[in-house]
């Protein structure tokens, strides 16, 4: 669909709106104490029970609360989770370091209380500091007001880190660190996996909400489906406009999981419903919105650019994309001897997908070599003049956006399955890299639903038993499952 009723847009023209509607408080994202300061966001009571029943995935919780596990027993029962991201007065009233933070921009919430309080806490000695390009600015600031106000020794880590994958916590702990800050992105990686202690902090980023609520309702008619997705530095932000425009408008906030409601990534988006009118990224750039494109080819794309206040009508050439990415395929295909690359750029590496494809090279009959490298540049490829092609495990858009620049095929975990028949060719590229319900063992997190079901319902099954225990050996009378032992969903943070 090229244009929608009422719609002002088309392919990069900006609709302008004026006057600039003017942002209240209650739909400003982050939102802004009298001071300026942005909000605390605390665990509420709902959150805490929720917890306490199991009920929650923590891989999901993309709040990056502080959990502590309290040692102390009780009468009813094991010990429960305690909340602890209550920070402390004398943190949150800490004149001096209120005065130091005052230094960051108002609306980018570096949650550095939440930090120093971390920090303390872990009795940290060497903090390592990891930022995208983005924002590190901001990184001699944040570093020296960690080393004033938590007495610690900080790295700020240079590498290049292009999203969540890169998190780099295996070079920490080489350079003697003992607690790591990861800025700008969701908890990809889980802090239960990382091999040190590690804090998330989105860096929410406060925009101007009423000007985005004013531009949808400007270009599209009430009743229009409309699907709402961005960066996570945005996506407290699209929850708060979506309070006002679930009244007008027939909204979805779509989640592939792990990601948070409303986040995508470069390499994961989630495939919508036909019937939706159109789709609406906030964010100030087209890497991320070409991934749900990519995955969702036959919807009108939009981008609100919560910078530069435009919004532009998107577009992506498929065709060509998949052409390209067909032909790399065929060529691969006469291949004999692959390059089996595994990217070292972070945790971008997955060794479970590269067991997997040596698996299905060995299975037929192709030699190999495994080739570390944490960039990958059509010159490096070109001094393995012995390769007739690559399967790179890094990231899925260096093959999509750039296969064309290399000299030989440059293939996915994906694209590589093709070769090997293990699936046919998606007329939908899948674009489920990081997605528990991706297509095939060749992603990071295939199966980690169906495990997770499985878990669920042994885990059912033993509470039933116990509570068949507690009521000396007689069935409960609906044999039902007590409450709290067996719940599924998630709810989208407000």
């Amino acid at each position: 669909m090229d244009s929608l009723p009422g719609t002002h847009a088309d392919d990069h023209q900006p609709t302008t709106l004026t006057p600039t509607p003017t942002p209240t408080p209650d739909t400003q994202a982050p939102e802004l104490t009298a001071s300026g300061k942005p909000k605390k966001r605390f665990v509420g009571k709902a959150r805490r029970l929720q917890q306490e029943r199991g009920s929650i995935d923590p891989t999901t919780i993309e709040d990056s609360a502080i959990a502590i596990r309290d040692g102390s027993k009780s009468s009813n029962g094991p010990s429960r989770p305690r909340v602890a991201n209550q920070i402390p007065d004398d943190i949150l009233n800490d004149a001096k370091l209120n005065l130091a933070i005052e230094q960051l921009p108002a609306n980018y919430s570096f949650e550095i209380h939440k930090t120093v309080w971390s920090v303390r806490k872990a009795e940290a000695k060497k903090v390592a500091l990891q930022f995208p390009e983005g924002l590190l600015i901001f990184a001699c600031t944040i570093s020296d007001i960690l080393e004033k106000f938590c007495g610690v020794e900080t790295l700020v880590m240079g590498d290049v880190t292009y999203g969540a994958c890169c998190i780099d916590d295996f070079t920490a702990v080489a350079l003697g660190c003992d607690f790591m800050v990861h800025y700008g992105h969701s908890c990809l990686v889980p802090v239960d996996i990382t091999t040190i202690k590690t804090l998330y902090v989105f860096v929410d980023i406060g925009i101007d909400v009423q000007h985005f609520i004013a531009t949808v309702r400007k270009n599209f008619e009430k009743g229009s489906k409309l699907v709402l997705v961005g960066v996570i530095q945005f996506v407290q932000a699209i929850q708060s406009a979506r309070k006002e425009l679930d009244i007008d408008y027939i909204l979805n906030v779509p989640q592939a999981k792990p990601l948070s409601p409303a986040e995508i990534l470069g390499c994961t988006s989630p495939q919508l419903p036909k019937d939706e009118d159109a789709l609406i990224f906030v964010g100030d750039g087209r890497f991320h919105l070409e991934s749900i494109m990519i995955h969702n080819p036959d919807l009108a794309a939009f981008r609100y650019d919560p910078y530069d206040k435009k919004f532009t009508r998107e577009r992506y050439d498929h065709a060509d994309m998949h052409s390209l990415r067909k032909h790399a395929i065929e060529t691969a295909k006469k291949a004999k001897r692959f390059g089996l690359i595994l990217g070292t750029l972070g945790r971008q590496g997955s060794t479970s997908i590269l067991e997997h494809m040596e698996l299905k090279l060995k299975e037929r009959g192709c030699d190999y070599t495994i080739i570390l490298l944490s960039e990958i540049f059509p010159g490096k490829l070109a001094m393995f003049e012995d390769m007739d092609a690559f399967i790179q495990i890094a990231c899925p858009r260096l093959s999509i956006d750039w296969g064309y620049a290399f000299s030989k095929p440059l293939l996915t975990p994906y694209e590589a399955s093709v070769v090997f028949e293990s699936v046919a060719w998606q007329e939908v590229y899948p674009m489920d890299f990081y997605s528990n319900d991706s297509l095939g063992p060749w992603t990071v997190n295939h199966g980690r639903n169906i495990r997770k079901k499985a878990a669920g319902a042994v885990g059912a099954g033993k509470s039933l038993l116990k509570s068949k225990a507690k009521t000396d050996g007689n069935e409960l009378s609906t044999g039902t499952v007590p409450q709290g032992t067996m719940q599924s969903g998630t709810t989208a943070p407000s």
